[in-house]
């Protein structure tokens, strides 16, 4: 998700990816479900549940099992298919016009008809309420969309993007009832209408309710339960892994620690719980603002990343949870290459770390600050940032410290340029390659941090986003991870590892762990 808005990014209990799993879903209705009702734990909270606001994971969770996009990702997939869709395509030679027609008998959960006119009203709405934490930031180069009948849907683009598919099925592209929602302003009474496999039936501040849509015509499978009941933890990790223990929730998800991890994982035989572990497409990386006096400069850029020993952070501060990362774009999504162990290596080195702060014409130590922010990117990061500079110390070239500051202001901070060297974390919106390079190196990026070049911004990102053939984007993606590990804007740290923990004869997890980043509700059962 955009690092404005996103919510932890751990290598622990998150809404990412596993393996790639077989099988897709196919055409269903809506089922009462033939299971027990769940419960699910999370330490993060669901922030909106109006989907012209929402751009973090709780809420993108509420948002696939709630609503429905034209497209979705089915299990274990990382291409979009139909869902209230029947069919979509660009029907242009320049990627530039996508055409979708809708399914016969769609309905919303108030027995509403969802026709082009819904698909059309989201995508307009979302886009002038314009919500700084909504995910219209998403759709820059959507022109208009056009309903030439009940069933068809047209999106006009400004410039040629063959990612258009995936971006339409994820959370951005839900679909709201034009009856509900307010063309101007965000719904405000924590209440949801959508055509989804489930139905919000309450939200609060301690735990959202959901039962099965039995008006749902869609992808996703008959669902294996009654209802799912969301409880949260409010980034109370002891207390998410303590009602998992005393069998209070059935899964927890998002939050958990390494070491509340290796503490259920030592616990298991008492209460029979399960800990899942998967790979995953969340990263994190050091940030360096191009127009800091210090971290402005490339030498001081390169000698860090000649300091950086990955391979410790995740052993003594993740405990394993996490893979190293040596590119933008995180191994499993096509594009990944390993430029930045080919141009710096995996061990440290301070003798090319000192030559590179000696060809910068630096001599003494290196002050520097490494700016933190407690929580938002997981609850061991300012451990993280410490071992960083502990590093980068131990090598006699710097002299590091380390700075927490409240997300807010952090933010804030950041968007002023009162940083040098930061913590970002990333969770994708869609498993594509672009979704890890537009929104750090294209025009306007996220990470503000000043960093510019003309080559990725007028020819990588444009011609790779016009590419239909995803696999004829390697080369492009090659070259842009190039540029951006020789330059240095940005320092990949790791690549999580996903866990998440599931009480005893609880079942179907695996299918909620992909690269899709959806988290379906109806995969879930108890016996």
């Amino acid at each position: 998700m955009n690092l404005r808005n996103q919510w932890p990014v751990l290598p622990i209990v998150a809404g990412l990816a596993s393996g790639l799993l077989t099988g897709c879903g196919t055409q269903s209705g809506g089922s009462g479900g033939d299971g027990a009702a769940l419960v699910l734990g999370m330490s993060d909270d669901v922030l909106a549940t109006d989907p012209a606001s929402g751009y973090d994971p709780g809420s993108w969770l509420l948002f696939n099992n709630v609503f429905q996009s034209l497209l979705s990702f089915p299990k274990g997939g990382t291409e979009p298919e139909p869902d209230a869709a029947r069919e979509c395509s660009f029907t242009d030679t320049r990627t530039q016009v996508y055409t979708c027609t809708l399914k016969d008998g769609l309905k919303f959960s108030n027995g509403d008809a969802l026709t082009s006119e819904d698909v059309k009203f989201s995508f307009d709405r979302m886009r002038k309420i314009d919500d700084d934490a909504g995910p219209a930031i998403m759709f820059p180069m959507l022109d208009k969309v056009e309903t030439p009948d009940a069933k068809t849907v047209v999106f006009k683009l400004k410039v040629p993007d063959a990612t258009f598919p995936s971006k339409i099925a994820s959370g951005a592209g839900s679909i709201v009832d034009h009856r509900e929602y307010d063309a101007g302003s965000l719904r405000e009474d924590g209440a949801a209408v959508g055509s989804g496999p489930y139905r919000l039936d309450s939200f609060g501040d301690g735990e959202a309710v959901f039962s099965v849509n039995d008006t749902y015509r869609g992808s996703a499978d008959d669902a294996r339960n009654t209802g799912v009941t969301l409880k949260f933890f409010s980034g109370d990790q002891k207390a998410l892994e303590q009602a998992l223990l005393a069998n209070e929730i059935d899964i927890a998800y998002r939050g958990l620690a390494a070491t509340d991890v290796a503490d259920i994982q030592q616990s298991t035989d008492d209460t029979g719980a399960k800990v899942v572990e998967g790979s995953s497409a969340e990263v994190q990386h050091l940030v360096f603002n191009m127009d800091d006096p210090v971290a402005g400069k490339l030498g001081v850029r390169r000698a860090i990343a000649h300091l950086i020993d990955r391979e410790a952070l995740i052993k003594d501060v993740y405990e394993g949870t996490a893979d190293p990362l040596y590119s933008i774009v995180p191994a499993g999504v096509a594009g990944h290459t390993t430029a930045f162990f080919d141009r710096y290596g995996a061990r440290p080195s301070r003798d090319r770390a000192a030559a590179a702060l000696a060809d910068e014409g630096i001599t003494g130590k290196v002050k520097l600050t490494l700016w933190s922010t407690p929580t938002r990117y997981g609850p061991a990061t300012d451990q993280e940032m410490k071992a960083v500079a502990a590093q980068l110390n131990a090598s006699g070239l710097f002299d590091a410290d380390v700075r927490s500051v409240a997300y807010g202001q952090y933010e804030k901070d950041i968007a002023e340029g009162k940083y040098g060297v930061y913590v970002k974390g990333w969770v994708p919106d869609y498993p594509d390659a672009d979704n890890f390079t537009s929104p750090f190196f294209g025009k306007g990026n996220v990470l503000s941090n000043n960093y510019a070049n003309a080559a990725i911004t007028g020819t990588l990102i444009p011609r790779t986003a016009a590419q239909s053939d995803r696999t004829a984007t390697d080369a492009d993606y090659a070259e842009l991870q190039d540029i951006v590990a020789a330059q240095l804007p940005v320092l990949p740290l790791w690549q999580a590892k996903q866990y998440a923990v599931v009480g005893a004869h609880v079942y179907g997890l695996e299918n909620c762990l992909d690269a899709s980043t959806v988290f379906r509700f109806w995969e879930l059962s108890k016996s």
